[in-house]
């Protein structure tokens, strides 16, 4: 599997499309593409990925990406249900850089980190979203000038800490894909560096160093990010107890469970679940 040039149909006659999405899974892997996204997820739980940024995803998220920055939306095994989202790509270059466009030039720029919305300072531009796989030509052009325009006047959270402004190497882009499909199969058991290293034809110590320059953490503080976001999910979602949770996200020892949750979280599982059950 590699990073992939998604094939988006853009050319002289349209330059933003805008789709909905509805499958079992969200299918495409981690990768690229010259063109800006702008995602809103509809339904469906899981894990996102954008530069060097793991965290959940859940219903009512909207992100922008900019241009060349990796990504992709991995549900977590044993979701019920279609996933679902609304997605409009554009190109680069299709609006005229002028003073009165000065805000969305500079949230374009922060984009090359990812940016999630306040959700309730966004409703309205989400509900002007929905109608954009029903438009076209010069009536999706403008809709989606007056939502960028919106959205330099809401809160955004930066996602990656590392910006992506070139494309990332096709060999890279594939061990990155393969490690993800492999950790989010596997999280529920020990996982060593000699099977990650196999698996991406490196030694151990080129794994190690490759990892932590893409991502700028070592794997291991990744797979314990990986797996406290989805014991956080099980939490929410599911009549497991918290201990039996600990163990099915692969961890051992409850007692380091509990201080990998709390440095992630800020709270314990167990005033994780109580603050946001009812949620």
């Amino acid at each position: 599997m590699k990073a992939i040039l998604e094939p988006i149909l853009l050319g002289q006659k349209q330059s933003i499309t805008g789709f909905r999405y509805a499958k079992e899974n969200f299918e495409t892997p981690w990768h690229f593409h010259p063109q800006y996204e702008l995602t809103y997820i509809e339904q469906s739980v899981g894990t996102k990925f954008v530069g060097d940024y793991v965290g959940p995803y859940e219903p009512g998220e909207l992100v922008l990406l900019r241009s060349n920055l990796p990504h992709c939306w991995k549900n977590h095994i044993g979701y019920g249900g279609l996933s679902k989202s609304v997605v409009v790509q554009w190109n680069k270059g299709i609006f005229p850089k002028v003073p009165e466009l000065a805000a969305v030039f500079g949230m374009f720029k922060k984009a090359s980190r990812g940016i999630i919305f306040d959700r309730a300072e966004s409703a309205s531009c989400v509900a002007q979203l929905l109608s954009f796989p029903e438009l076209e030509g010069h009536d999706l052009y403008i809709a989606l000038l007056r939502v960028l325009v919106k959205l330099t006047k809401c809160s955004g959270g930066i996602l990656s800490k590392t910006n992506f402004v070139d494309d990332i190497p096709s060999e890279y882009g594939s061990r990155m894909a393969n490690t993800y499909d492999f950790v989010s199969n596997h999280f529920d058991r020990k996982i060593s560096l000699l099977e990650l290293a196999a698996l991406t034809n490196m030694s151990e110590q080129s794994f190690s160093r490759f990892f932590t320059k893409m991502l700028g953490r070592p794997f291991f503080t990744f797979l314990n990010e990986y797996r406290i976001n989805r014991a956080a999910r099980m939490l929410l979602d599911s009549d497991h107890s918290v201990s039996q949770i600990g163990y099915a996200c692969g961890y051992e020892s409850l007692s380091f469970y509990h201080r990998q949750f709390k440095k992630f979280m800020g709270c314990s599982p167990r005033v994780y679940q109580k603050k946001f059950k009812n949620r």
